[in-house]
């Protein structure tokens, strides 16, 4: 359910801040407080990864993860134009590819 909250937010005009070298998300999570944190580097790192995985497309957003022992999700519109979650490990290693629910 939060994530569908992060999503929502991300359809809306999500908020996104650098912080001391960090990038904080601020999404309309529960609490209202920023629910990530991860470098651009990280970020970069990780949608470099999931798109190598998906065959290209699209990333449209990037997370913090915590799901099958994942550090970082990443949605990806691939390429044939569905959206898939690609789930990495801290070392940008594909943990697992799933559809993405919310379509």
């Amino acid at each position: 359910m939060r994530k569908r909250a992060v999503i929502a937010a991300a359809a809306v005009g999500l908020t996104v801040a650098v912080v001391g070298g960090g990038v904080a998300v601020a999404g309309s999570g529960d609490d209202g407080a920023v629910s990530h944190q991860y470098t651009q580097e990280q970020a970069d790192a990780a949608t470099k990864a999931a798109l190598a995985a998906t065959g290209g497309g699209t990333a449209n957003s990037v997370e913090s993860d915590s799901e099958n022992g994942a550090t970082y999700e990443v949605e990806v519109t691939e390429p044939d134009g569905n959206t898939v979650d690609v789930r990495l490990d801290e070392g940008y290693h594909v943990v697992v590819i799933e559809g993405d629910g919310e379509e």
